[in-house]
């Protein structure tokens, strides 16, 4: 009999590459979505690169406790994929916070009373760095909630550590894989993913410039491939694995190498600070770039080669092969 994975959040963007990378690998996959309309066009992005015999699906929202008894029965392991992303600033923060916390410990709650062996929890570099200076960060690093940064670095922060301190004293082992700024190919089902938007964006010539951005990068299969290795290595119990390449990459290039390919609406000028802050006061999506203007923070990934064996796509190859599939 194949283990059985539950993966949250499987019509997502990371979500559906996770449940790829699970199939591929043998496991049998439990897929959670708000709705059960989305599971046929889920089903048929991943049967695009996996088999989707071993794959089902659960109804289940972040916000309620319905489903998720039922969807994580005969669990092995959990994939907590699942988490609101927007770039744009919501008028009220908790939108983003209240169903990634909660959420959280939901579906850690959910594990527990399941008698899963181990959970692997999507988090996000921004749990890290948000708020700090500019410099190089390791695993040991959190995001200073106290600041003003964004409320989806803050909901990603807290919801980490609502993770951490749900399984503490627990027999469940917790690994935690914190993505940069992911790219890659869509498997073809509509996501609403915020690095799908501004691949989007950018090739259609929708954004006149370049924001003063530089974020670790991180191709979404490689993300998908850590995340089933932080769920199968004995090593990874415990710990927290950094995907994003070493130093930061800035916006510039990514839209270099997309003028390079061929695509002439991308911008190639940068835009001013002061002009984002300015237009931070009536756009959403501009006031959440603000906390990430200027500022670059480098990565120790040791551990992410060391202990998970990761060989990293590059990050010309990522940004190619997700223009070409949007």
């Amino acid at each position: 009999m194949a283990e059985r994975v539950l993966v949250t959040g499987i019509s997502g963007y990371i979500g559906q590459h996770c449940g790829a990378e699970l199939l591929n690998q043998g496991f049998e996959v439990v897929g959670t979505v708000r709705s059960l309309a989305k599971a046929d066009a889920t089903r048929s992005a991943i049967a695009a690169v996996a088999p989707v015999e071993r794959l089902t699906f659960v109804e289940a929202d972040l916000l309620s406790d319905q489903g998720w008894d039922e969807a994580v029965q005969g669990c092995t392991y959990v994939m907590h994929v699942a988490s609101p992303f927007v770039l744009a600033e919501p008028k009220d923060e908790n939108e983003l916070i209240t169903p990634a916390v909660e959420g959280t410990r939901r579906v850690v709650s959910a594990a527990q009373r399941a008698g899963v062996r181990r959970l692997v929890l999507t988090s996000s570099v921004v749990a890290m760095i948000a708020g700090k200076p500019s410099g190089r960060y390791g695993t040991d690093a959190w995001s200073d909630t106290s600041a003003n940064i964004g409320a989806y670095a803050k909901s990603k922060t807290l919801a980490e550590r609502a993770a951490w301190d749900a399984v503490a004293g627990s027999d469940m082992e917790l690994a935690v894989v914190n993505p940069g700024a992911v790219f890659g190919p869509t498997l073809g089902a509509e996501v609403d993913g915020q690095s799908v938007a501004l691949m989007t964006d950018m090739i259609r010539g929708k954004l006149p410039m370049v924001p003063d951005v530089a974020i670790g990068m991180v191709d979404v299969r490689d993300v998908a491939r850590l995340h089933v290795a932080a769920m199968t290595t004995a090593a990874a119990a415990g710990r927290r694995f950094i995907a994003a390449t070493a130093e930061p990459v800035a916006f510039t290039y990514f839209a270099a190498v997309l003028r390079d390919a061929g695509y002439s609406k991308v911008p190639s000028r940068k835009a001013p600070n002061a002009m984002i802050r300015l237009m931070s006061i009536f756009d959403r999506e501009a006031r959440g770039m603000v906390p990430m203007l200027g500022t670059k923070a480098a990565f120790d990934n040791a551990a992410t080669f060391d202990v998970l064996g990761w060989q990293p796509t590059a990050v010309e190859t990522s940004i190619k092969e997700m223009a070409a599939a949007t």
